[in-house]
């Protein structure tokens, strides 16, 4: 058996549960694929896109449904290291992979404000023009769970806001593009033990930034998600549930008790309704 198969047997067995019927509900649930596609499952290197990327081959093997696979890897400027990384894992998975240079760490090594947030939405803007070229109607990323539940917080604690990481969201500046995250339901220790039963090694995050607060060992310029995701670690000391309850809680808002909200260009405030006839039932004799 090639190395590559006993890969993906783990992924179908070993942790079908963990890792598989997650996958494969995460689509189903948010209707992410629909017969006729042309998905950009888009590689960044690390172990949650080379799992996705995996998952997704499964998946095809299975024609339940006709849709095609363009699988996409931007080079924004990684050191050879890292870039070789890359091709040799995509070579060890049997992933044929497209790669394509970009500047992009170039362009942000000096932003001083927001340089990741700036990063990202450049990253995602070249792979949206890629991901055309190659007649994809879709791209794919490998955000999972705890992306999820980091992002809710972060909205809280930073934004002043309650949001989400959506499953899936069409493009406004790519009109007839779509963004989807089969790994929605996966949780990122799933996806390390993975990686470590396969004896893997991929790229962590690449970018300069990290590179030089790895080299000096500067704690200090932790990034908000990873104070976060020490947040949930610590508190899931005391209430293993605690990252699914931040999860549902975002599928479970009941408005009748949130002050305001916006959809779309119209913000509503529960004093547009308030005492228009409408009783607490916890407040009647």
């Amino acid at each position: 058996m090639e190395r590559y198969e006993e890969v993906e047997q783990t992924i179908t067995k070993r942790y079908r549960k963990e890792i598989w019927k997650k996958f494969v509900n995460g689509i189903s649930k948010y209707e992410m694929i629909k017969e006729g596609d042309r998905i950009a499952v888009c590689i960044s290197g690390g172990k949650d896109s080379m799992l996705m990327a995996k998952c997704f081959q499964e998946l095809k093997k299975h024609r339940k449904m006709n849709f095609e696979l363009v699988f996409l890897v931007m080079n924004p400027g990684y050191n050879e290291i890292n870039k070789q990384k890359i091709i040799s894992n995509s070579e060890i998975l049997n992933i044929p992979i497209k790669m394509f240079e970009t500047d992009i760490f170039n362009r942000v090594v000096n932003i001083e404000n927001n340089p990741c947030y700036l990063c990202a939405r450049m990253r995602r803007g070249y792979l949206y023009e890629k991901a055309k070229e190659y007649g994809c109607n879709k791209i794919a990323l490998g955000h999972h769970f705890n992306d999820v539940i980091e992002t809710i917080l972060m909205g809280i604690f930073y934004g002043s806001q309650v949001q989400t990481m959506m499953p899936k969201v069409c493009s406004t500046s790519h009109p007839g593009m779509e963004l989807i995250r089969p790994l929605y339901f996966v949780k990122e220790d799933d996806i390390e033990h993975w990686r470590d039963k396969n004896n893997l090694e991929f790229i962590q995050c690449a970018c300069r930034f990290t590179e030089e607060y790895t080299k000096n060992g500067n704690k200090e310029e932790q990034s908000k998600r990873e104070e976060m995701k020490t947040l949930i670690r610590q508190m899931k000391k005391n209430y293993d549930n605690i990252d699914i309850n931040i999860f549902n809680s975002v599928h479970n808002v009941n408005l009748d008790t949130i002050i305001s909200y916006r959809k779309g260009d119209k913000f509503y405030h529960f004093l547009d309704e308030y005492g228009k006839g409408k009783i607490d039932e916890k407040d009647k004799v």
